[in-house]
């Protein structure tokens, strides 16, 4: 199969220091890139001009990607968004494809790790804390946790530089809801959404961006929204390129350039959003 039969996610946007960039998909991995961000592959073919697209998907931008194989498939493997926001940066987003596996971590050993754990799941499946490994594992970032054997699952202490303080945790969500259980123990479905989130519990949004992928032409204004993802109450005073949202949690941004760019909605007491991707054309 080549790598075009395969191809599912682009990431393009300038490299950012310890932000991961890679291109994975179901089948294959790619890495390292020098520049990524991923994009939903509709993005790139639904463009009424093929000026982007024509260059991202040149035989010289996928040569720029020499280091690819097939992945091993495990039982109850799947491909779900992660994303894992540290104290001050993004140290993961992307789709990411994993499963049930022995975990090990310096402080907690080694443990299976597939939903069955403290029986919260009648058969095993892919997991959260899963999907943090096999990330790690892809981009080459570090994590830690201590294993209790009372919950049968890890608690996890730090990823990348960004580690736990007294009053600072981190904290997991699974489509922008707090899971009842560990990491160890949450299943999760193709295509849903896992944060991983430092500080989580003193947060007073966890922000999300819509829409999350915008093609536009150069001058022109797109209007985004930042809500809540937990509620979906509108968040105002939320900053995203600039620009300041307003009650209704409304920011009309105006791309002067073109290019393909990444975006960020933030606010001092709430978690960063998700990524905006905008190809300007």
């Amino acid at each position: 199969m080549s790598m075009h039969a395969s191809l599912q996610y682009i990431k393009v946007v300038p490299a950012v220091a310890d932000r991961p960039f890679c291109l994975a998909t179901q089948n294959y991995v790619a890495w390292p890139l020098d520049s990524a961000l991923f994009l939903p592959h509709f993005i790139m073919y639904s463009l009424t001009t093929l000026i982007v697209a024509t260059s991202l998907l040149s035989a010289s931008f996928l040569n720029a990607f020499p280091y690819h194989k097939r992945t091993s498939v495990a039982p109850g493997s799947s491909l779900v968004n992660l994303r894992i926001e540290g104290e001050s940066n993004t140290i993961y987003e992307a789709p990411i494809f994993s499963g049930p596996r022995n975990i090990t971590t310096a402080s907690g050993g080694t443990h299976l790790c597939d939903g069955t754990n403290l029986a919260a799941n009648p058969t095993p499946g892919n997991t959260c804390t899963d999907a943090l490994d096999a990330a790690s594992k892809l981009a080459k970032f570090p994590y830690d946790g201590t294993f209790d054997q009372k919950f049968d699952d890890y608690f996890i202490t730090s990823i990348s530089t960004t580690t736990e303080t007294s009053t600072m945790f981190w904290g997991l969500l699974l489509n922008y809801q707090f899971t009842p259980v560990g990491g160890c123990q949450q299943e999760v479905k193709p295509g849903d959404n896992i944060l991983w989130a430092f500080d989580a519990f003193n947060k007073v949004y966890f922000l999300k961006v819509t829409p999350n992928t915008l093609v536009a032409k150069k001058g022109s204004t797109h209007t985004v929204t930042v809500t809540d993802g937990t509620t979906g109450v509108p968040v105002p005073n939320a900053v995203i390129d600039g620009v300041t949202t307003d009650a209704s949690g409304k920011a009309a941004l105006v791309f002067r350039r073109t290019g393909v760019f990444e975006y960020k909605a933030t606010r001092s007491d709430s978690l960063r959003s998700n990524a905006l991707y905008v190809a300007v054309v």
